[in-house]
């Protein structure tokens, strides 16, 4: 049985992690809204990510919303030791299953408070403040007003580690004057590496570079390269997309999510997966280079 230490560790805040994580967004209902179809598939998915060697998951309480917090303090409270839990704030669910902005001082501080309740914590490890929620790529705007409030919670032990999420590399730059980040996510994949140069300058500063949505953004002419290159070598797309992301820098962190214990395993078996620096140069070329 392969296990994701396979691919490696690196340093996100003070724990050493398994670079291949485990993104928990599916574990809810459609549209990432309400519970999941089937709670004990859920919970054994929690379940066996962590026997696997899993330590890194990611999650927002926003997520259903509560739904994963609830689900990953059912599954695995009391926490391993060398579990890190990384959580977001900076936005919120209305009734309906719409999102927006809540990026306040009352509502962080009430997202942090959320976040504690349902995972059952007393400190939360890491928490990301998650700019422009949504799909859409980063856009610029200071982060100073957000990132304070977390700071002062972070002074108070509430939050151990200070991350950002679906930011520019100007908001990386500012965010590094009022706090001490520790990590940043982002959405970087094969088909989509506008990041290049901000991947490179946090390993450079040996910041964790989580990257999400590896296989967010295909055409149909890249899908079908990308396919034709996992038949020829025996592996599936998300597996080929995963250890290419594994292998670009040792600073990004992968976080694929699923819901069904056999994309799982897919998944997992995607961290002893090596790539030929042929198949790397192939893969590349699927974006052509700036």
């Amino acid at each position: 049985m392969v296990d994701v230490d396979a691919a490696g560790t690196f340093m996100l805040g003070d724990n050493m992690v398994n670079r291949l994580g485990y993104g928990a967004m599916q574990l809810t209902g459609p549209g990432v809204f309400g519970p999941p179809a089937n709670k004990a598939v859920a919970l054994a998915v929690l379940r066996e990510a962590i026997a696997r060697g899993v330590n890194h998951i990611d999650t927002a309480d926003f997520y259903g919303p509560h739904v994963t917090n609830q689900l990953i303090r059912e599954a695995l409270h009391p926490y391993p030791r060398d579990l890190v839990i990384v959580t977001k704030v900076g936005a919120k669910r209305r009734p309906t299953g719409s999102v927006h902005a809540a990026t306040s001082r009352s509502e962080l501080i009430a997202a942090v408070h959320d976040n504690l309740r349902n995972l059952a914590l007393n400190v939360l490890e890491v928490v990301n403040f998650r700019s422009m929620y949504g799909n859409s790529a980063p856009r610029e705007g200071s982060v100073e007003e957000p990132l304070t409030v977390l700071a002062e919670l972070q002074a108070q032990g509430l939050i151990r580690h200070i991350g950002l999420s679906n930011v520019t590399p100007a908001q990386v730059s500012e965010g590094r004057t009022i706090a001490k980040i520790v990590g940043v996510q982002n959405l970087y994949n094969l088909a989509d590496r506008t990041d290049d140069a901000l991947v490179k300058a946090l390993a450079r500063e040996k910041i964790a570079y989580v990257a999400y949505f590896p296989l967010g953004g295909f055409s149909k002419i890249k899908s079908a390269t990308l396919s034709r290159i996992a038949t020829r070598i025996g592996a599936t797309p998300m597996q080929v997309a995963i250890a290419w992301l594994l292998q670009r820098s040792p600073n990004i962190l992968p976080i694929p999510g699923t819901s069904s214990l056999a994309h799982l395993d897919e998944n997992i078996a995607a961290a002893s997966l090596r790539l030929s620096p042929d198949v790397i140069a192939e893969l590349d070329a699927i974006v052509p280079s700036a």
